[in-house]
């Protein structure tokens, strides 16, 4: 039987899921695609860290190379201005595109899972630095500094998905419903709580007979599927990729997400995501385009310093106060 605790989620969950559903019925269509979709795909590459740090203990700086990995095979298997690759139908692209990125998350996990704390951000850091740096000066396959321009999307009824405001927006939400749900699932699972026992006490599920190191690495190849498909959908999004995709400011964007939604909770990415474009599409009207990243800035260190549940945190911490209100 489920616990209160487990009902109340699931009755949350259910409400989130039918105002995502209502949401693009009732805003113009500038809401839908330029704020709606975009917090979903990068909701999902968030949703990837938030896997590892909160129910495995691992904060990794690696997944929107990871998404970026994905981005750059689909855009080479795909269609694209710059005639570079070799295109293959979208479904097989995609397919491709994922396996890539998975392969790459597994090679990340090897490299981090023996170390911990700083040593595995640090690791992970210079891995997605490394990448921007490959992709930024090889000009024979990744074109470089320009990227691949006009990737091809997949087209409905002659015309591409992209163009059509709601189905895009109905794409990236069924993606993330399906990530969220499974990770939900997942931590629930004997590997989940396998993953948890390491994250609490790795020398203790060590002697309990679990190799910890590939615990690890199998929570880096399962956080790599949402993070590949965030970025396949970030590509279909732009129609385009380039460095600038995967620098050191994108790598920040995603942690700041998942810290300001609420690191150890999978929903608080998806709202991290929701405020970091809200800002990135209205600072401008704010505090002026060019102090978008002290706004930021201030509001992650907000968020660190006096909630480090995230955003999460703030609104249980009302509803307790609430409550107590009401039984006083």
């Amino acid at each position: 039987m489920s616990t209160p605790l487990e009902t109340r989620l699931i009755r949350y969950d259910l409400a989130l899921l039918c105002w995502a559903v209502l949401y693009p019925f009732l805003v113009p269509n500038f809401w839908v695609l330029n704020i709606g979709a975009p917090s979903l795909f990068f909701g999902l590459v968030a949703l990837s860290l938030s896997f590892l740090a909160g129910y495995g203990g691992m904060v990794s700086l690696a997944q929107m190379t990871v998404a970026g990995v994905a981005g750059y095979a689909l855009a080479l298997t795909s269609v694209n201005a710059e005639a570079m690759g070799v295109p293959l139908p979208w479904p097989l692209a995609v397919a491709f595109a994922v396996l890539v990125a998975v392969l790459f998350s597994i090679f990340v996990g090897f490299l981090a899972a023996r170390t911990e704390g700083i040593y595995l951000l640090m690791i992970t850091l210079a891995i997605g630095m490394g990448f921007f740096f490959l992709v930024q000066q090889n000009d024979t396959v990744f074109n470089a500094f320009n990227g691949l321009q006009g990737v091809a999307v997949p087209q409905l009824f002659e015309r591409p998905i992209r163009d059509e405001a709601h189905v895009f927006y109905f794409i990236c939400l069924g993606v993330a419903a399906v990530f969220y749900a499974g990770i939900r699932y997942l931590v629930a699972t004997p590997a989940g709580l396998a993953l948890q026992a390491v994250r609490d006490d790795p020398r203790k599920a060590a002697a309990l007979g679990y190799s910890v190191t590939a615990i690890k690495v199998a929570a880096f190849a399962a956080a790599g599927v949402p993070a590949a498909l965030g970025g396949v959908l970030m590509v279909w999004y732009n129609q385009r990729i380039s460095p600038g995709t995967v620098d050191l400011g994108g790598i920040n964007a995603i942690l700041i997400m998942a810290v300001v939604g609420g690191l150890r909770h999978p929903v608080g990415a998806f709202i991290g995501a929701v405020l970091y474009v809200l800002l990135q599409n209205f600072a401008g009207t704010i505090v002026g385009a060019d102090r978008f990243n002290l706004l930021i800035g201030s509001i992650f260190l907000a968020v660190v310093l006096f909630s480090p549940d995230g955003l999460l945190g703030i609104a249980r911490r009302l509803q307790a106060a609430m409550q107590s209100r009401r039984a006083a």
